[in-house]
């Protein structure tokens, strides 16, 4: 129901920066939280910000004091502002939204974008 739409990815050189988007659409949906998670090769998908509808924002450590995470709430979008960026940041990132169907407002749904690919390499 709920589609989610990144874009942003791509190569970039360290030290440089890239800036995610995600837009998510559909009706009859209240999004709580929306965060990107990433994925590297060979190891397990993994948490980088998180921001609730409210304004409260989580940061995974490895990215703490490089990354802002912000949302537009009348858009339903949210940003990944990366600096400073690393080999290690290299890794598929997904777009993750959690919320209610205003209908079914006890039922707490997750949503997963496609993930874009962000390469960090000289």
């Amino acid at each position: 129901q709920v589609q989610l739409v990144e874009s942003g990815g791509g190569l970039v050189q360290p030290g440089g920066s890239l800036r995610l988007s995600c837009a998510a659409s559909g009706s009859d949906f209240s999004i709580n939280v929306m965060g990107w998670y990433r994925q590297a090769p060979g190891k397990q998908r993994e948490l980088v910000a998180t921001i609730t509808s409210g304004g409260s924002i989580n940061y995974a450590n490895s990215v703490k004091g490089r990354v802002t995470i912000s949302r537009d709430n009348a858009k339903n979008t949210v940003y990944l502002q990366m600096n400073s960026l690393k080999a290690e940041d290299t890794a598929v990132y997904y777009c993750n939204v959690m919320g209610v169907k205003e209908s079914v407002p006890w039922a707490q749904l997750n949503y997963w974008g496609q993930g874009t690919q962000v390469t960090v390499s000289s």
